[in-house]
C-alpha cells in the first residue's frame, strides 16, 4: 500500500485553480521577464555604479550561478516542506533581493543581489511548476494550463526586452528590478488567497550529499562557461579559468548520479530522468535553449547597433515574435499534442525554429525589418511554442507526487544550463568570425567603420548559422528519445509508475 505521497498524480480539481495558474503564471513571468529585463538596463546601471565593462557581465552571471546550481534542491525542498511555502518564500526573497538591487549604490550592492535574486529564483521556479503539474491532474485542462503557462514562460524573454526598453528610456533603469516588488505583491496576494497547503505525508531526509555534489557541479559548470564568455574568442576556452570549472563541474555531476542511485532517498531519483519522454523533454530543453540565445543577443545588437532602434522600439520589434510564441504553444497542448506523437511533434518545432534562424541570416547592412527579420522571428516562434510548451508538460508527466518538484526543476535545470552553454558558444563563435572578416577585408591600419559594421552583421549570421544547425541536430536527437503521448500516460496512471519504477 502506498501512501498519497507516493501515488501517481490522480484526478484532483481545486476550486481556484484557473486563478491558481493566473498566480503561477505571474510568477514564472516575473522570473523570465527577469532574464533579458535587466541586459537592457545594464549600460545605465554601469554609468550611474562606476563599473567597468568586464565587470558587466558579472551582473547577469551572478543571477544565472546562483539559479543553475540551486535548482535541484530547490524542487526538493518544495516536494519535502511543502510546494505554496516554498513557492511564497521564493516570491517574497525575489523581491525582496530586487529592491536591493534596485536601491543599489555600487557594484558588489548589485551584484549581490543578483545572485540572491537567482537563489531565490532557484525555489520560486520549480515550486511553481510542481505547483502546476499537482493543480492540474485531468488531462484535458492539464494541457490547457500547460499551453497558457510554456508559452509566458517561453515568450517571458520578449517580453523583458519590450519592458526593459520602456523603463529604461522613460523611468530610470533601477525601475527593471523594481517593477518585480509590483508582481510579487500581487502574486503573494493571489498565493495566500487561492492555493492550499499541502506537505507530504511521510517528509524525507533531503539528501544532502547530493545537494552538494549537484550545486557544486552546476555551479562549476555555469561558471566555466560564463568565464569563457567574459574572455576573447582565441582566449576563452583556452583559459584554466574555463576549463577547470567545467571538467570539474562534469566530474562531480557524474558522481552526483553515481550517488543517486545508491541512497535511500536521492535529491534527483533516477526514475525521473529514465523515463524516454522526460528525458527527451530535457535533452530538448537543453539544446534548444543552446541554439535559440542567439536570437535574443545577436538580434538585439543587430536592431540597436546596426539599425539605430532604441530600445523600446527593439523591444516592440520582439512582439511578433511573443505574439507567436503564445498562440503556438496553445494550440500545442491543446490541439496537437493529444493527436501528435511526441516524437513528430518536438522535433518539427525545433526544424521550424531552424527554418528561421536560416532565414535570419540574410540580415545585411540596410535589411528592413519586414524581410528577412520579421517572417523569421514568426517562424521562430511558432517552432518555440510547438518545442517549449510541450516539454514543459513531458517533463513533469507521469511522476509521483513526491516527485513533482524534483522533475519541475530538471526542467528549470535543462533550460538555464542549455543558456549558459548558448551564452559562451556562439558568443565566442561570433567574436571569432568578426575578427576574422576584419582581418581579411582590413586595407588600412585601422578598420573603417563600414568595415566594423559590416564584420559585425557576418559575426550574427554566422551564430545564426550555427544555431540552425545546433537545432536541427536537436530534432535529430530528440526524436528517437520520445515516445508516446501526455494523454496515454495520464491515463496509465499507476502501471505508468510502476514502469518508471522498473526503469530505475
Amino acid at each position: 500500500m502506498v501512501t498519497r505521497s507516493q501515488t501517481p498524480l490522480m484526478a484532483g480539481k481545486p476550486a481556484h485553480r484557473w486563478w491558481i495558474l493566473a498566480v503561477l503564471a505571474a510568477a514564472q513571468l516575473m522570473v523570465a521577464l527577469d532574464a533579458t529585463v535587466v541586459s537592457i538596463a545594464l549600460p545605465h546601471a554601469q554609468a550611474t555604479l562606476h563599473f567597468s565593462s568586464a565587470d558587466r557581465q558579472w551582473i547577469v552571471t551572478a543571477y544565472a550561478l546562483a539559479f543553475g546550481s540551486l535548482l535541484l534542491l530547490g524542487g526538493r525542498l518544495a516536494d519535502t516542506y511543502g510546494r505554496k511555502r516554498l513557492f511564497l518564500a521564493g516570491v517574497a526573497g525575489f523581491a525582496a533581493a530586487s529592491a536591493a538591487g534596485g536601491a543599489s549604490q555600487s557594484y558588489a550592492m548589485l551584484v549581490t543581489a543578483r545572485a540572491a535574486q537567482g537563489a531565490f529564483g532557484a525555489v520560486l521556479a520549480p515550486a511553481a511548476l510542481s505547483l502546476l503539474t499537482t493543480t492540474f491532474s485531468h488531462p484535458d485542462e492539464r494541457r490547457k494550463a500547460f499551453g497558457i503557462y510554456g508559452g509566458i514562460a517561453t515568450a517571458g524573454a520578449t517580453v523583458g526586452l519590450l519592458v526593459g526598453g520602456a523603463l529604461t528610456q522613460y523611468l530610470d533603469w533601477r525601475w527593471t528590478m523594481f517593477i518585480n516588488v509590483a508582481i510579487a505583491a500581487a502574486v503573494i496576494t493571489g498565493g495566500v488567497v487561492f492555493m492550499s497547503s499541502h506537505i507530504a505525508e511521510a517528509r524525507q531526509r533531503v539528501d544532502r550529499a547530493g545537494a552538494v555534489l549537484a550545486g557544486l557541479g552546476l555551479f562549476a559548470v555555469v561558471y566555466g562557461f560564463a568565464h569563457a564568455a567574459t574572455r576573447s574568442a582565441s582566449a576563452g576556452w583556452t583559459d584554466p579559468q574555463t576549463i577547470g570549472p567545467i571538467a570539474a563541474g562534469v566530474v562531480l555531476l557524474v558522481a552526483f548520479v553515481i550517488a543517486e542511485g545508491r541512497v535511500a532517498h536521492p535529491l534527483l531519483p533516477l526514475r525521473v530522468v529514465l523515463d524516454r519522454n522526460r528525458g527527451g523533454a530535457y535533452s530538448a530543453m537543453l539544446l534548444a535553449s543552446i541554439g535559440l540565445f542567439s536570437v535574443f543577443l545577436f538580434l538585439t545588437y543587430y536592431l540597436e547597433t546596426i539599425q539605430g532602434y532604441s530600445p523600446v522600439r527593439t523591444g516592440l520589434a520582439f512582439l511578433p515574435l511573443t505574439v507567436t510564441v503564445l498562440f503556438s504553444a496553445g494550440v500545442s497542448n491543446t490541439v496537437l499534442l493529444p493527436r501528435v506523437n511526441p516524437r513528430l511533434l518536438v522535433p518539427a518545432g525545433l526544424l521550424l525554429a531552424a527554418a528561421g534562424m536560416a532565414l535570419m541570416t540574410r540580415i545585411g547592412l540596410h535589411s528592413s525589418y519586414a524581410l528577412p527579420v520579421l517572417p523569421s522571428l514568426l517562424l521562430i516562434g511558432l517552432g518555440l511554442g510547438m518545442v517549449f510548451a510541450p516539454c514543459y508538460s513531458l517533463g513533469t508527466s507521469g511522476v509521483t507526487d513526491e516527485d513533482a518538484g524534483v522533475a519541475s526543476a530538471a526542467v528549470n535545470v535543462s533550460q538555464q544550463i542549455g543558456a549558459s552553454i548558448g551564452t559562451a558558444l556562439l558568443n565566442s563563435i561570433a567574436t571569432a568570425a568578426a575578427a576574422g572578416f576584419i582581418t581579411a577585408h582590413a586595407t588600412g591600419a585601422a578598420p573603417s567603420r563600414v568595415l566594423v559594421a559590416q564584420a559585425a552583421v557576418h559575426s550574427y549570421t554566422v551564430a545564426f548559422w550555427v544555431g540552425a544547425a545546433i537545432l536541427t541536430v536537436a530534432a535529430l536527437a530528440v526524436a528517437p528519445l520520445l515516445r508516446r503521448s501526455v494523454t496515454e500516460i495520464a491515463a496509465d496512471g499507476a502501471p505508468a509508475c510502476a514502469e518508471l519504477e522498473g526503469a530505475s
